[in-house]
């Protein structure tokens, strides 16, 4: 259960988190036409950061894009400035962020183009998506029986709404079967993703991870990873991953903004490597922590502060 905050921001202005409601004949509600993100913001020494927020946005207007919603009536900029000013005015020096771009209440049917466009950007606190012990002990997770969306069907490049009715079997099925979560495979028989979270192999000091046309999203730490790895001397190597692979694997691990780094301790019953986080995946999540709570220079401009300042009245 999460905990409320003051305000949310909705259409360019902050409103109160109990005004923030929708019409049940919101288009929304009957047909998932929603795009949305998760941002993290954390807090480090000179205070609120949050990571990635520009290529968030990015992504969430190229998913809007997909999808037809053309017609935001805000730029890239001013959605990243909304953000910073959220955390700001809510008091908050971490907290997890959901923007929201929805088909509004208008004609009641497939076609959308008379609803409005609502955006909405809430933040509240939120710890570890999948255990604080999780990201040293590793998760046991299982091979799913629902595959990742068919090319062609959905597009899996976009982090829309609908898409996550995919997601909830995956991890639904898992957590009833008394996993923490699933992998799926694509349409091909491939790895793909978790129900939330990219994933990467390690096999003789080599790190794979399945390529974007194997029904895998863009993930924001995903890239990241990548771009620490590399600057470790670990290059990754995109490639379709055989379901196989994932047992015989030195580590396995999920990353992603709620996982952010956890490491695979079991699939399917089948204990990876020593059954516990192995060496590269503890390398990578230290160099990833030490950059985003502000412990090592941000050289990759990957942080955006969040000034102090007083709070803005919600209209």
């Amino acid at each position: 259960m999460l905990t409320p905050t003051e305000y949310i921001w909705h259409n360019g202005r902050f409103i109160g988190w109990n005004d923030a409601k929708i019409h049940v004949l919101s288009h929304v509600v009957s047909y998932g036409s929603s795009v949305f993100e998760g941002i993290r913001c954390y807090a480090t020494p000179s205070g609120p950061a949050i990571f990635r927020v520009r290529e968030h946005v990015r992504r969430m207007i190229d998913s809007a894009k997909i999808y037809r919603m053309d017609n935001l009536g805000y730029n890239a900029g001013q959605l990243v400035d909304a953000m910073v000013e959220l955390v700001r005015v809510n008091k908050l020096d971490a907290c997890y962020i959901r923007p929201i771009i929805l088909r509004g209440y208008g004609e009641v049917g497939v076609h959308a183009g008379n609803n409005p466009l609502e955006v909405y950007i809430a933040c509240w606190e939120w710890g570890k998506y999948l255990g604080e012990e999780a990201l040293a002990q590793g998760v046991d997770v299982c091979i799913s029986s629902w595959n990742r969306l068919a090319p062609n069907t959905l597009p899996a490049l976009a982090k829309a709404g609908a898409n996550y009715m995919n997601s909830q079997l995956i991890r639904m099925e898992a957590q009833i079967n008394g996993y923490s979560e699933g992998i799926a495979l694509d349409e091909a028989g491939y790895v793909s993703e978790g129900s939330g979270e990219n994933i990467f192999v390690v096999r003789d000091g080599r790190i794979l991870t399945p390529p974007l046309g194997a029904s895998v999203l863009p993930g924001i730490t995903r890239d990241s990873v990548i771009k620490l790895a590399e600057g470790l001397g670990l290059p990754v190597i995109e490639t379709i991953v055989p379901r196989e692979m994932l047992y015989i694997a030195d580590e396995v691990f999920f990353t992603g903004t709620a996982a952010e780094i956890t490491p695979i301790r079991s699939i399917d019953r089948i204990v990876i490597g020593s059954g516990k986080r192995g060496p590269v995946t503890e390398k990578l999540q230290q160099e990833f922590f030490e950059v985003i709570n502000g412990k090592k220079p941000d050289s990759y401009g990957w942080l955006t502060k969040v000034s102090a300042g007083q709070p803005v009245a919600a209209n």
